[in-house]
């Protein structure tokens, strides 16, 4: 099984191909992913129109060399699937629309998939772990600790109740006058300063349940900033190294209250899971591999590349659910919001 999968939710234009492997993982065959880091850092963050325009511009060429890449054809492929959301909604358009006309064109079945699940079932496709297993989602839009049951089946244990911890280190930097994309220089300064020198506060920290909240430490970050100013290079360093030594603690303590939620209705993961964005960083992912030893856990983190916005992600989720008969038709709408557990959407929202 082939599947051509597209990624445009924000500020990453991607395309792949993906084929299931006699193991059950994921043989990646291409995935070109084409950055707008560039176009957005004078803004200091992403603008979504200019980000739309710019999937516009680049998607067909990268279509065409993700097919190229893979030595296939439209012919070739069982299945495209485009993510639906949740996203910048004309980014999201722009790559709906552009796989349903593939789709259509090449007579395909058509997988509408969530942006979120994706980034959930990426360690599938890398490591072919087996369900239920512990899923924490971090990057600058969602920061979620989930229980991962099956394809589709999906229970959230814990959740932000103010900024994603990928929005924390942006707003950070941006604090600190660090360059765009912020989280990477954040954990770049943090290397050359001294953890202990700021006592930041760790919000959460042994409460009951597995929920963040980053606001608080956020504040206490820009007061600091504010009374010692004006920084020096060495000042930034052990403000970044404080910061980030802060959300490493609020992190495993968060994964630890979630660990227990899933042993409580799920019984034992296959394995923790780091899926987005954040899971690139460094020193979350060496914390929570301790955490992970100390606990009998074996810990997955997908490489770096798959860690971000990809198109592979989108690919393998196409495959998922077309082994399970699950396809979309062309009436399918974009979503700007399109939570893994509604349940738990719907009682945080205070709806239920």
């Amino acid at each position: 099984m082939r599947v051509l999968g597209i990624e445009t939710t924000c500020d990453e234009t991607s395309a792949s191909v993906v084929a299931l492997s006699a193991s059950g993982s994921g043989d990646i065959l291409s995935n070109e992913v084409m950055s707008q880091i560039a176009e957005h850092a004078a803004y200091g963050g992403v603008v979504p129109e200019i980000a739309a325009r710019a999937h516009v511009e680049v998607l067909d060429r990268l279509v065409g060399r993700a097919l190229q890449v893979a030595d296939v054809s439209l012919k070739d492929l069982d299945g495209i699937a485009a993510a639906a959301g949740p996203g910048l909604i004309g980014g999201v358009i722009v790559g709906l629309t552009a796989g349903k006309a593939l789709a259509l064109a090449s007579r395909k079945p058509f997988v509408a998939v969530n942006h979120l699940e994706a980034h959930a079932l990426t360690a599938r496709m890398t490591d072919g772990i087996d369900f239920p297993y512990l899923l924490l989602l971090a990057s600058g839009g969602h920061t979620q600790i989930v229980s991962v049951r099956g394809v589709g089946d999906y229970r959230r244990l814990g959740t932000t109740i103010d900024d994603a911890i990928g929005e924390a280190f942006d707003k950070v930097a941006k604090m600190l006058g660090l360059p765009y994309p912020g989280g990477p220089k954040v954990e770049r300064e943090a290397l050359q300063g001294d953890p202990q020198r700021f006592a930041f506060p760790r919000p959460m920290l042994r409460r009951p349940g597995a929920d963040f909240s980053l606001s608080g430490l956020k504040t206490a970050v820009r007061l600091e900033a504010e009374r010692i100013a004006p920084l020096r290079p060495i000042d930034v360093a052990d403000i970044c190294a404080s910061f980030q030594a802060a959300v490493v603690d609020v992190v495993v303590d968060r994964v630890r209250g979630g660990l227990k939620a899933f042993r409580a209705e799920d019984g034992h993961p296959t394995a923790l899971v780091v899926a987005g964005g954040v899971a690139a960083n460094g020193a979350i992912r060496r914390a929570l591999s301790r955490f992970a030893a100390e606990t009998g856990l074996r810990v997955v983190t997908p490489p770096l590349d798959l860690c971000t916005d990809n198109g592979a992600m989108i690919a393998w989720t196409g495959i998922e659910r077309l082994r399970l008969g699950l396809t979309d038709d062309m009436t399918f709408a974009a979503r700007p919001r399109w939570p893994l557990d509604a349940r738990a959407e719907r009682v945080h929202n205070g709806k239920a």
